[in-house]
């Protein structure tokens, strides 16, 4: 199941008692997701669960559910996209939310309506999205007002025809989901944010490693050609047996890590890293 399906299976598990939240429900499904005249409205639905809904909320709304006019089936997804019809006066639903239920509904129904949330995937970029989609600007900036009383700040963006009101952080989409009271959509994010998390940490961990290895390696190299200089020059015989044997283990080891060498000479790390030191000292008197 999507996330975006998960959210909509919460939000659908309650109709409004109240008819003024019923009335603000209804009107966001239909400004994102239909069309609302005076004399009537229209709204198309891919989601059987969303459309039974629908008529369950105009039936006790209206106390007549919305009837369905056309039925088209989308290739790409399966489903088939069922479009809905009701006659007569709709001057309630135009009324804006006036009460904080009142509002939180309306934020329900334009979500029902028309919107989506991604979450990030394991290996992708994208990270996290919900939007709600508006044909008409006005509509886009009444959700946009409403989710600034929520203390939650929405962005407007234009794309084609549409309006498209959208959060991008974690923190914001799981602010908006437990105002509508999507609590298991909300595990669900808090789930994979822990993930996320912890396949962050391990990724930091993991170049902090390389990063070492990186510089272990270059560390490794400069020794290698310090001591190669020396040698080619006839001085690395003449110098002290411990730097001598230091200067052999390396250039049969150059793949070790200091650690790793001075427990193969049998010295300790610091008392090898002299060494070390004391030849690239050697190798840049000319």
């Amino acid at each position: 199941m999507s996330f975006t399906r998960e959210i909509k299976r919460d939000l659908l598990k309650t109709v409004p008692k109240e008819r003024e939240e019923g009335f603000a429900l209804l009107g966001a499904m239909l400004t994102a997701g239909g069309d609302l005249r005076a004399d009537g409205f229209t709204f198309t639905s891919e989601d059987e669960d969303v459309s039974a809904y629908f008529m369950t909320l105009t039936e006790q709304l209206f106390r007549a559910p919305a009837e369905v006019v056309g039925a088209e089936r989308d290739p790409k997804r399966g489903r088939d996209k069922l479009t809905f019809s009701h006659a007569g006066s709709t001057a309630e639903l135009f009324e804006p939310p006036e009460t904080e239920e009142a509002a939180r509904a309306f934020l329900k129904g334009a979500f029902l309506g028309g919107g989506s949330c991604t979450l990030p995937h394991a290996g992708a970029k994208t990270g996290y999205h919900l939007e709600v989609v508006f044909p008409a600007r006005e509509d886009a900036e009444t959700f946009s007002d409403l989710l600034d009383g929520m203390q939650l700040i929405g962005n407007i963006v234009v794309r084609g025809e549409k309006y498209v009101v959208y959060l991008k952080s974690r923190e914001a989409i799981s602010d908006f989901l437990a105002v509508l009271g999507a609590y298991g959509a909300l595990s669900t994010l808090e789930t994979v944010t822990a993930a996320r998390e912890e396949s962050n940490n391990e990724n930091r961990v993991s170049n902090c490693y390389q990063g070492n290895a990186d510089k272990a390696a270059i560390a490794s190299a400069g020794q290698v050609v310090a001591i190669g200089k020396l040698a080619s020059e006839g001085r690395l015989a003449a110098l002290a047996e411990p730097l001598r044997t230091a200067a052999q283990a390396r250039l049969e080891n150059p793949e070790l890590s200091l650690a790793e060498l001075a427990d193969l000479i049998g010295v300790t790390k610091s008392c090898l890293n002299h060494r070390m030191r004391k030849l690239l000292e050697l190798s840049r008197r000319s």
